[in-house]
């Protein structure tokens, strides 16, 4: 009787594991040192890759993925203290990191070959480094998939690669001490310090792209091994922690650059910021689709520059700072209710429609009251330049102050002033976010009709939302008009190459999370960051600004900080949800289902 060695598709997947994993770890080993031997002849490519030994530029943007390939690949090893960072045994994180890790490096060496005319301006570790990156990444798709897909669904890897993408079940940590679980969330947000930083003082082109790249690539990979996840289980146990973490983290920002550009940078990411966080009370909370919110920043912007004393403000007087901030506050406050008041009973698409109208009109009216098509108030097109720097409590806002031997410049001081405001707009989100008027905003958000049947006064609170939105955006416009030292009509239109504008600003709140209060800090830190730093790819900015959107609605329409009414909302499992009492139903091969034990 002769006996026949018969390999079934599961053993098959059991012998590939450990080769698929072994040349994982090995590409990423090659890849790995390849970053310390010289990638190009010449110092001409930005970065100086002609140093062996010393990785530099987007040279250490690939280490840092490698390196993350490397533990990701090792924890599946089950080597003690890895195993943390795939609870699940998931292998989507190694496919992830991998890809990163070429993506960067692909990235590279098509730049170089670019600048310095053809591949032959490579040195031998680029090769070595692309190598050991194309192994790995080829090895790690070969990996299983974290969870079976549907039995009529062909495995193939594309199937793969896109099901990899999706949020994995949540996993049961550990509990630890108190203690650590705050020492975590302080070295979380010190590392995520870090990150923000590099990605600001990057000083070409070809390092940003590749930063994007390989954050990109990392946090959805940490997202897949739960890590992300974990972190913000713990950020919710403890709320106020996070807040002050996250608030001492942003106050050390300053502290860390030298480059008055790079600070400036900061400042108005932190304006943007503010403002998309008003306007996600309007649009998250609310459900109210303002396509002008921008004028409002533009109604405080100019309430300010009249009454900041500027030698060509035809009002001609001088407020303190606090006086021009309530101007600009209570100024955006009562177009906020003159508009609001007669618009909000409309809905949807027509209220939309309205609110892009109101901006269109502020931009023009602005603009005709030159003392020409209309009364000299706010000096037309010319808008209203020279506008004083603060001075607080002898505090001069516009020269350098040495503070604990570190040198703070203009823009890193208005940069505190505009973090002191933020964190007041954070308050007063989330105060008003988790009261029974947020609540009241949600129920009209999801269901209108619905809300009033139960009582909820609909339209006073419609107004109440578009009222405050306008007030928070009032208070940044205050700090924007001394910070660019003028204001002009231009700044403050629907859609433009440069935000904020209030196309930006409804797209930071969609990107980061609608509902969420960090969501649209860290869309509207992309939004501006990104433009600022691709200013050569300005004239397609657009263009890819559309891409991205159409990508992002595809993958993750519930936003990068989502709530779990939106992952739920969006992410539907197509299974009805089965009484804990009943014996669960199992699908067999035939089609039918049966009762399980």
């Amino acid at each position: 009787m002769t006996m026949t060695n018969k390999t079934t598709p599961a053993n098959s997947a059991l012998i590939a594991l450990p080769a698929a994993r072994h040349l994982t770890t090995a590409g990423a080993a090659i890849a790995l040192i390849g970053t310390f031997l010289a990638w190009t002849w010449t110092a001409e490519f930005p970065g100086d890759l002609t140093v062996t030994g010393y990785p530099g530029g987007l040279q250490v943007l690939t280490l840092v993925s490698t390196v993350l390939t490397l533990l990701f690949a090792l924890s599946g090893y089950g080597i003690k203290g890895l195993g943390w960072l795939t609870p699940g045994g998931a292998n989507s994180p190694v496919r992830l990191a991998a890809l990163g890790t070429l993506g960067t490096l692909g990235f590279t060496v098509g730049a170089i070959a670019v600048k310095l005319g053809g591949v032959v301006n490579l040195e031998p570790g680029a090769w070595v480094s692309l190598t050991g990156a194309i192994i790995a990444t080829v090895a790690a798709l070969g990996l299983p998939a974290d969870q079976e897909l549907d039995d009529t669904t062909r495995p193939t890897p594309l199937n793969r690669f896109v099901n990899s993408l999706r949020a994995p079940a949540p996993t049961r940590a550990k509990d630890l001490p108190n203690w650590a679980e705050i020492l975590i969330i302080a070295g979380a947000f010190g590392v995520a310090l870090h990150v923000f930083t590099y990605g600001i003082d990057t000083e070409y082109a070809e390092l940003f792209i590749g930063y994007i790249i390989s954050v990109a690539f990392g946090f959805t990979a940490l997202t897949r091994a739960g890590l992300i996840a974990r972190i913000t289980r713990l950020t919710t146990k403890h709320r106020n922690v996070t807040l002050a973490a996250a608030l001492i983290a942003a106050f050390c920002f300053p502290f860390t650059q030298q480059n008055e550009q790079y600070a400036l940078i900061g400042a108005n990411i932190l304006i943007f910021a503010t403002v998309a966080l008003g306007l996600n009370v309007v649009v998250g909370l609310a459900g109210l689709l303002d396509l002008g919110y921008v004028a409002f920043l533009g109604v405080g912007a100019y309430a300010a520059a009249l009454v900041s004393g500027s030698p060509l403000s035809p009002v001609g007087v001088q407020f303190p700072f606090w006086a021009a901030v309530l101007t600009g506050a209570a100024a955006s406050l009562i177009f906020g209710v003159v508009i609001g008041a007669p618009t909000l009973r409309l809905r949807g698409d027509y209220l939309a429609i309205v609110t892009l109208g109101f901006g269109e009109i502020f931009r023009l009216t602005v603009n005709a009251l030159n003392g020409v098509s209309g009364p000299d108030l706010t000096n037309g097109s010319q808008g209203i330049p020279s506008i004083p720097d603060l001075n607080l409590f002898g505090f001069d806002f516009g020269v350098s102050h040495d503070i604990a031997g570190f040198t703070l410049g203009r823009s890193a001081n208005y940069y505190l002033l505009m973090l002191v405001f933020t964190a007041v707009v954070v308050l007063v989100f989330r105060r008003s976010g988790e009261s029974r008027i947020g609540r009241a905003w949600v129920a009209i958000r999801e269901d209108e009709t619905a809300a009033t049947a139960m009582g909820i006064n609909a339209f006073r609170l419609k107004l109440l939302a578009f009222a405050l939105g306008a007030t928070l955006a009032g208070l940044a416009g205050t700090v924007q008009a001394h910070v660019s030292y003028t204001v002009t009509p231009e700044q403050y239109q629907f859609a433009g190459s440069v935000p904020p504008n209030s196309a930006f600003l409804l797209a930071a709140v969609i990107l980061g999370g609608m509902g969420t209060l960090s969501g649209p800090l860290v869309g509207a830190a992309l939004l501006y960051l990104i433009p600022a730093k691709l200013q050569f790819m300005q004239d397609y900015q657009l263009f890819l600004f559309g891409i991205a959107l159409i990508l992002l609605m595809r993958f993750r329409p519930e936003g990068l900080v989502a709530d779990r009414r939106k992952q739920l909302e969006f992410h539907e499992t197509g299974q009805l949800d089965v009484p804990a009492e009943d014996a669960p139903l199992t699908r067999t091969t035939a089609g039918t289902t049966k009762a399980g034990a």
